[in-house]
């Protein structure tokens, strides 16, 4: 099991963001995530990465327990093992498509240009790899956050709302890329959504409410 999730709480005083969330998720497969604004969907992504803490309740990632690591024990874990597209994109201004795709190997120490180089053509950026991200439209950024989420093939990927910016006809052009690449690597795959482009392609949708996550 890819990630395992079992009674997960998390509060902000008294109130419960999301109580009691449990969630298998295997490899190669796709889940989304929908429920409403302020409910704790980016929250939830977010523990699952070991980027925010919880109250009660298991996070295991590829059978290890994130809530038994130490910060730095999480963070190595991420780099190896989770993919996180960003609905802010959150590229490096200063470095061209390549160099920004190219980052997660790089912290690895496994440097793959024909790697980067690959999947740059796969999400259909590859005449743009020396461009840097200022010069690209909002689509092509996402395309870019996605690719350097999967370079380093791993065995989970995380999405943030990935087409909330977008219109229609290049959100569903992002989650194609996004859903085809993932699968063609075997990753486990959880996006928070509130699109239909998403949703539509996904192997399961969960509801998640504050006192729980259920079938959609």
């Amino acid at each position: 099991m890819t990630l395992r999730i079992s009674g997960l709480s998390k509060y902000y005083g008294p109130a419960p963001v999301f109580a009691n969330v449990t969630l298998d998720v295997s490899p190669g497969e796709f889940v989304a995530i929908v429920g409403e604004s302020g409910v704790g969907k980016s929250t939830l992504l977010n523990c699952m990465a070991g980027l925010d803490t919880w109250d009660s309740g298991t996070v295991e990632l590829t059978g290890r327990d994130l809530g038994t690591l130490a910060d730095d024990g999480r963070a190595l874990l991420r780099r190896e093992k989770v993919g996180f597209v960003f609905q802010a994109f959150h590229v490096l201004p200063h470095l061209d498509v390549a160099q920004n795709v190219a980052l997660p190997l790089l912290l690895l120490g496994r440097n793959d240009p024909e790697r980067v180089n690959a999947l740059l053509h796969a999400v259909g950026l590859g005449d743009l790899g020396a461009r840097l991200p200022q010069q690209l439209s909002g689509g092509q950024l996402q395309r870019v956050a996605i690719a350097r989420a999967l370079v380093h093939q791993p065995a989970l990927i995380l999405a943030d709302e990935p087409t909330g910016n977008l219109d229609p006809t290049t959100a569903a052009k992002v989650m194609e890329a996004l859903v085809d690449q993932t699968r063609k690597h075997g990753s486990a795959l959880v996006v928070v959504t509130h699109s239909l482009a998403a949703t539509e392609r996904a192997d399961r949708v969960l509801h998640l409410r504050s006192d729980g996550i259920t079938p959609a």
